[in-house]
């Protein structure tokens, strides 16, 4: 049962609760119902104070784009108490949690008061779904009845992320926009943009050209599922050049979202290396392919990847390797503003350091202890650089192998003990295991195309807890919060990356969202018709788990 609010504001009297029902996803913290309504159509005017103009436009953008309607936007002081509008507001609390708002709906206004613009746009994601599921809602003057009522609404975790692969498959500029529309609607902040892998580098380095034009296309991908019953011969790649990531940041800005790249080292570095094969502790060694890969193309030289998996050849910690990626990281950090930027560090297999007369001599002169030694000596000496321009790295929890770097932040992704071991340790945490989180897995046990494997049906998804039982109370606080990720490998189009998220990805919108005490899988699972109409509205792709 939802607690009853005190009256906000002084805009509604005496009221008596009603049982009308709302389908609002994620679920607001608190809820309190008013009788009567609010007239919502054409006549309704948008009221802004001072810091509210962006979100206005945002609110028109929205209006539009669903339902074929603009509002006239006007500053607050010019708006009379008589006249039906949606009043935008800045909170002059002294101490609100980051990203409260409150929303509240009398018969004349609705006002929607946060302690920031972003708080203030989250509380339009809330208005937006009050509105009907109905793209012709408002066509011929037509208009709707809102409920009168009061939310107080604020998130759960700091951190609400999302991730997309794009080096295994490639997405253009419309698709990301579409994805951080998606996030946006649900209250995400974080946009987790996988930009480098084995088969495919994904961002333009202007001062290494052949990163994209080498690295950035394969020769051809194999058909099925790993290890492939054969290759499609198909040249496929594609980038982003600068103009096009400082659009899709702006993008993401505008709707609040944080975009933190991952530039992948020490492993997973397969395109990089078939770029500048001084990368490699063997440049002159051909890339090794499996006899049972199917190939296409040249198998003599550095090549990048066809297939999937982790591959042996992986950066050679040299002072070429070093200057190298510290002058992609200059160019990708003028691109990025995020506090965050993600190095990747896992699944780096030690083979060829193994067997490196030069990384063995490494190990002996920095007094290391093996090669995971010299796996964290690379990931601190990148931690260093980065730190020296003012960032911090986050990593996936392999980084804590042969010691965790000072200042690193840790993706938890096999499993939660390596989040658990991290915040014993008093370094932060995004939770993001696989068991939970990982949407290239089946969402039903006979899926009709091709995944990774794997079963994560939605409620476990939404019966997730990011904070681990393990933790005491004072190192919970370390928990910043979760993330869903899209590895591609067998999503080659935008209609299947549709598919895999919905509805999954709602449902960890709430867990972040909501309070755990105000999460209900029983009340989740019935407002999901209703969810299921606003896909409709949103043009996307989904799986119905009801049917």
């Amino acid at each position: 049962m939802k607690k009853i609010l005190p009256i906000l504001m002084g805009l509604v009297a005496q009221t008596s609760i009603c049982q009308t029902t709302l389908n609002i996803v994620p679920e607001p913290v608190q809820i309190q119902m008013h009788a009567g309504s609010f007239k919502f159509g054409h006549a309704v005017n948008i009221a802004t104070d001072q810091g509210t103009l962006h979100d206005a436009v945002m609110l028109n953008h929205y209006l539009d784009k669903f339902y074929k309607l603009t509002l006239k936007v006007k500053k607050a002081s010019e708006v009379s108490g008589q006249t039906p509008s949606i009043l935008l507001s800045l909170s002059r609390q002294k101490n609100p949690l980051p990203g409260e708002y409150h929303l509240e709906v009398s018969d004349s206004h609705v006002v929607i008061n946060g302690r920031d613009p972003e708080a203030v746009f989250y509380g339009i994601q809330t208005l937006l779904q009050l509105l009907p599921p109905d793209s012709t809602a408002f066509t011929g003057g037509k208009g709707c009845e809102l409920p009168q009522l009061a939310i107080l609404d604020y998130p759960r975790f700091q951190y609400r992320g999302m991730h997309l692969d794009v080096g295994r498959h490639f997405f253009g500029v419309k698709d990301i926009k579409k994805f951080l529309d998606y996030l946006a609607w649900q209250k995400f902040n974080y946009f987790h943009w996988h930009l480098t892998e084995d088969q495919g580098w994904r961002i333009e380095i202007k001062r290494y050209p052949r990163l994209t034009q080498i690295g950035g296309f394969r020769n051809g991908t194999i058909i099925g599922h790993y290890p492939g019953t054969g290759n499609d011969s198909i040249h496929y790649g594609g980038f982003y050049t600068q103009a096009e990531v400082k659009e899709i940041v702006k993008y993401a800005s505008d709707r609040y979202i944080t975009v933190i790249p991952e530039i992948e080292m020490p492993g997973h570095s397969s395109a990089a290396i078939a770029a500048y094969p001084q990368l490699s502790c063997f440049p002159d060694q051909s890339t090794e392919v499996k006899p049972n890969t199917p190939w296409a193309g040249s198998r003599t030289g550095k090549q990048v990847q066809q297939t999937w998996g982790v591959f042996p050849d992986v950066y050679c910690p040299s002072e070429y390797t070093f200057t190298f990626l510290e002058n992609v990281l200059d160019e990708v950090m003028k691109l990025f503003p995020s506090k965050y930027i993600h190095i990747g560090g896992d699944e780096c297999p030690k083979t060829y350091w193994k067997r490196s007369e030069f990384c063995q001599q490494l190990i002996k002169e920095k007094h290391l202890k093996n090669e995971e030694g010299l796996q964290s000596y690379f990931i601190s000496r990148i931690e260093k650089y980065v730190n020296s321009k003012g960032r911090q790295i986050i990593g996936w929890d392999e980084i804590l192998e042969g010691g965790l770097a000072p200042n690193a932040t840790v993706m938890s992704w096999r499993g939660e003990i390596g989040g658990i071991n991290a915040a014993k340790a008093h370094h932060y945490v995004i939770m993001t295991p696989g068991k939970y989180v990982y949407f290239d897995h089946a969402q039903r046990h006979e899926e009709d195309s091709v995944t990774i494997g794997g079963y994560l049906p939605l409620d476990t998804v939404y019966n997730y807890e990011p904070v681990p039982r393990q933790l005491a109370q004072d190192e919970q606080k370390y928990v910043l919060g979760a993330q869903g990720n899209i590895w591609t490998e067998y999503m080659g189009n935008w209609n299947k990356v549709q598919y895999m998220i919905y509805p999954r990805m709602t449902a960890l919108s709430e867990v972040l969202w909501t309070p755990k005490s105000e999460r209900n899988w029983d009340n989740f699972k019935s407002r999901l018709p209703e969810v299921f109409q606003r896909y409709h509205l949103w043009n996307v792709n989904y799986y119905n788990p009801l049917k």
